[in-house]
Parts: C-alpha cells; sequence; structure tokens
C-alpha cells in the first residue's frame, strides 16, 4: 500500500511533527517522528508573522533553515524505519503559516517545497490552503475532511476537536456534509502568558491556570471580540489574538495576578469551543480531542464539566495518538492531490466548490 510522509509545524511554534501514514481504505499512522524547533529558528518565524524590514529576505533564510530541519527529520524518520526515498510516494508539507487574511484574499505559508524535494529525493505536494482562498475560502481549517475520513466509520455523529495554537472543531454528523470552523485561540495565549511570567514553553498539564482563580471581568471581555460572535465560516491566526490583544483588555481592569489571567486564558478557551459547539446547533455525544491540547488535563477537565452529557476523550480512544493527528492529515491531503480528489469542504471553508489542494514539486 502506499506510503505517504506528512510535515505539519502549527501555530504554536514548537517543533515540526513527521508522520508516515500508510494509505489503503483508510490512513494508518506507521510512525513518527518529533523535531523541537530552535530557539532561534522560532523567534525567526515569530517575527515574522508582523510586519517588519527586509521581510522578503528573513522569510527565504527562514524557510530554508524550515526545510533543512524538516529535511534531517525525513531523513532520520526513513532511517529507523529501514526504508528508502524511493519507497515514499510523496511528502505532503503545510510549511509554516506566517500571515493568514483570508478576507484580504491572501494566506502566506513558508516552507519551499522545491528545496524539501530535492534534499530529500521526494515527490513533495505543499502549498494547500491558497487554491480554497483563491476558490473564496478561508483556506482553513483543512483538517475536517481528514478527519471525516479517519472517524466516519461507523455512522456516528461525533466532533473531532484540535487543539494547537488555536482550536478548531470538525463536526461529523452522518449524512450531512462534515462541517467545521476555528473557535479561537487554543494555546496561542496561554503558552505566550506562561513564557513571560515564569520562562517555561506552556502550562504543563494545565497546573498554573488550575491554581489561580477565573477572573469574570476579564472573560466577559475577552469573550466580547468580535470574532467570537460570527458563525463559520471562520478561521483565524496570530493576526487577531496576541499578547498585544491580551494587554488591551487587561489595561481596562484593575492590576492581576498572573495566574489568575492564566485561569481565565485556560476558560476562555474552553468556553470559545463550548459555545462554538452549541452556537453550531449539533448534538454529538463525543468530542474528540487532539493536538496538545489533548495533554492539558485542566482543560479537558472543563471542556467535560461544560458539556456533561457528551463523551469527551482524546483521539487515542479510537486508535489514533492525537500528537500526530494533524501531521497525518497533511499526508493524506497529499494523497488526496496526487490522485486527483478534491481536499477542502465547501461546507467547511466556504469555497466556491470542491477544490484539488497543493502544488506538486516531482523528485
Amino acid at each position: 500500500m502506499p506510503l505517504y510522509i506528512g510535515v505539519m509545524s502549527g501555530t504554536s511554534l514548537d517543533g515540526l511533527d513527521i508522520a508516515l501514514i500508510e494509505q489503503n481504505l483508510q490512513p494508518r499512522l506507521r510512525a513518527s517522528h518529533y523535531l523541537p524547533m530552535p530557539a532561534q529558528l522560532r523567534a525567526e518565524l515569530l517575527q515574522l508573522c508582523a510586519p517588519g524590514p527586509d521581510e522578503l529576505a528573513r522569510a527565504a533564510l527562514a524557510e530554508q533553515r524550515w526545510v533543512e530541519l524538516a529535511a534531517s527529520g525525513i531523513h532520520t524518520l526513513l532511517r529507523d524505519q529501514q526504508l528508502n526515498a524511493t519507497a515514499i510516494r510523496a511528502i505532503g508539507s503545510h510549511g509554516q503559516t506566517v500571515r493568514h487574511e483570508p478576507a484580504r484574499g491572501f494566506t502566506v505559508q513558508i516552507g519551499n517545497p522545491a528545496l524539501l524535494a530535492e534534499l530529500t529525493g521526494i515527490t513533495v505536494v505543499g502549498d494547500f490552503r491558497r487554491r480554497d482562498v483563491a476558490a473564496g475560502g478561508q483556506g482553513a481549517p483543512l483538517v475536517p475532511a481528514f478527519h471525516e475520513a479517519l472517524f466516519d466509520n461507523d455512522q456516528q455523529p461525533r466532533a473531532v476537536l484540535n487543539v494547537g495554537g488555536f482550536s478548531n472543531l470538525s463536526l461529523i454528523e452522518p449524512p450531512q456534509a462534515v462541517r467545521g470552523f476555528d473557535c479561537g485561540p487554543g494555546n496561542v495565549l496561554l503558552d505566550a502568558w506562561i513564557q513571560r511570567h515564569q520562562g517555561v514553553d506552556f502550562d504543563r498539564g494545565g497546573a498554573w491556570a488550575a491554581s489561580g482563580l477565573v477572573q469574570p471581568a476579564l472573560l466577559q471581555r475577552l469573550l466580547g471580540d468580535p470574532f467570537f460572535l460570527g458563525h463559520g465560516p471562520k478561521s483565524t491566526g496570530r493576526e487577531l489574538f496576541n499578547l498585544p490583544w491580551l494587554e488591551q483588555h487587561l489595561q481596562q481592569l484593575p492590576s492581576l495576578a498572573p495566574a489568575d489571567v492564566q485561569a481565565t486564558l485556560l476558560e476562555l478557551t474552553a468556553r470559545s469551543i463550548v459555545d462554538a459547539l452549541q452556537a453550531a446547533q449539533t448534538h454529538t455525544a463525543e468530542l474528540l480531542v487532539c493536538g496538545g491540547g489533548a495533554h492539558n488535563d485542566r482543560l479537558m477537565t472543563r471542556l467535560a464539566e461544560l458539556l456533561p452529557a457528551c463523551r469527551v476523550a482524546s483521539t487515542a480512544s479510537h486508535g489514533v495518538p492525537p500528537d500526530w493527528v494533524e501531521a497525518m492529515a497533511f499526508a493524506w491531503l497529499a494523497h488526496c492531490c496526487l490522485e486527483g480528489i478534491a481536499g477542502n469542504r465547501p461546507s467547511v471553508t466556504g469555497a466556491r466548490g470542491p477544490r484539488i489542494l497543493g502544488a506538486i514539486y516531482p523528485a
């Protein structure tokens, strides 16, 4: 059966997820490899998420380093699996998003697929989002089609929640077309706040958030952002939800303990997910969680508390490790591109119709 590799570097910028899948009737994870993001490269990529001097040259140099990192991880994965490059039909490379503004008609992922093909000797499919944006869509989220392929195997309605830097939902309700949308910040504000105050990359298990008290006035201000009032299709990114956005709201309130802000940010993540789920008028009895948020014990507990009639569980309960779902998705999207299968869902992105996503860079 064909083998594909997916490379995913998300908005959290913590590292590169590399997944090797076997594509049969359903995709199956065969192996995986994780590469932490080097601190200097992470800083460069973060700077590219906002306007700055000499952006074109800086982006070109940063994507070269990103590709070299990805290629080294792919070679390690192949060596560990005792596979030659010729055994892999294609790499699906998402690249690194540095700007996402579909309302202005563009989304930008850097990742130089041509260089990745050259360094690996494997055909690369990249640039997945722009075709959907060209067709009037949001270009995101793209994972609902994959969630449908992976979890719509028993015709039972369920929701799949990915919590990375941002959170997005896929609503699988046969025989209806899958629906999906971004809910708002996932880990992006939680990570940024704890990095500022404790100098660590993330709040392990949500322990720091659990030590604080939710501040209702701050939560109300945050949830009042117009993004939360809209229904799908919708997507978002660091262009909207970032530390300056949070600081703007904090300035309007008395000084708050940092742990209380962290608790409120976790509540924002949980409430925005639950509010979006309820606004979609779905009656799912199961919420499957993937991404880094699946390891946040406090977030998982809070979701279960807010959804008492719904089973909240990691995708691991269905045999799919939560850390590798997105990388698997882009391996699957590479398969779809090569086979001429539409990878977007207009019911999710709002595009004018189904489109084959990705550009092919032969080995």
